[in-house]
């Protein structure tokens, strides 16, 4: 099924930026992506929300070695409102915990819908809500990318990686009509400047020429010792050095999204209307 844009509405005013980030594939880093821009934009004086999207296995809470009580599941079951769900992080981030092993939030019933719609405007006064959404192409996944100002994809040098990304950017292009959204290329793990346009510009092109889909290269992230060391200890890695080479290069992607225009603005109403309506 095809999913529609809703146009803005007129005179509205922007409020919270919404940015998904997406993957072709697992295991290129983008949960890692979207926890250390969410750190850097919080050093930006910014009040930021990460809402954990991967309803089959999410991994917001582990990668920050936090324990929620109450995650996106209970939200929606009604047992427990965003207030009670949303948590405080010692890293300046409130994040949104995942339901892992539900995966019905695309099938949601008409009170469950209604329910989850009041609950979402909880998440109103974050200045940037980025939402980790699972890898691949799934109908929830699809589902917060139509409804996001911006979309970072998130490949790796490897060939896999790359095809798998071209082949979201293309199921991202044909399944959302007016396609209007901001999509941003970051390349993980890079040995050098040189490997990280290299691997952009073959995704750009690629995606110019047979999509007729233009998108912005953000950025790349140097494959740094340090990020495996933050995994395993369970802290980002822009907390246990910001001035490593990692953490520098997810500071210059915060500072250079902050400075780019966003169409269609309107904060978390817009967000739940394009979300709904491209489920329709």
């Amino acid at each position: 099924m095809r999913r529609r844009s809703p146009g803005a509405e007129p005179g509205a005013q922007k409020g919270s930026r919404i940015i998904s980030v997406a993957s072709g594939k697992g295991g290129v880093g983008k949960t890692n992506i979207s926890i250390n821009l969410a750190l850097a934009y919080a050093r930006l004086g910014k009040k930021v929300v990460v809402l954990d999207a991967d309803l089959g296995l999410a991994n917001v809470n582990v990668v920050l070695g936090v324990i929620p009580r109450y995650n996106l599941y209970h939200l929606i079951r009604h047992q427990k409102t965003m207030k009670e769900i949303i948590m405080d992080t010692s890293y300046g981030i409130q994040i949104v915990a995942g339901a892992s092993g539900f995966a019905k939030i695309a099938n949601l019933s008409e009170e469950e819908r209604k329910g989850f719609i009041e609950e979402l405007y909880e998440l109103a006064a974050a200045d940037i809500i980025i939402i980790d959404t699972s890898a691949g192409v799934s109908n929830n996944v699809l589902t917060f990318v139509a409804a996001s100002d911006q979309v970072i994809i998130v490949t790796t040098p490897e060939p896999t990686a790359i095809t798998d990304a071209y082949g979201i950017v293309k199921i991202i292009a044909t399944e959302i009509d007016n396609l209007d959204l901001g999509l941003k290329l970051v390349v993980n793990r890079v040995k050098s400047v040189t490997e990280g346009r290299r691997v952009a510009e073959r995704v750009i092109n690629i995606a110019g020429q047979f999509l007729n889909l233009k998108i912005d290269y953000l950025g790349f992230v140097y494959d740094d010792a340090l990020v495996h060391t933050a995994v395993v200890k369970q802290k980002p890695f822009m907390a246990l050095d910001p001035k490593s080479k990692a953490s520098i290069c997810i500071d210059h992607i915060a500072r250079r999204l902050e400075n780019m225009d966003f169409k269609e603005g309107g904060g978390v109403s817009k967000f739940i209307r394009k979300f709904f309506g491209a489920q329709a």
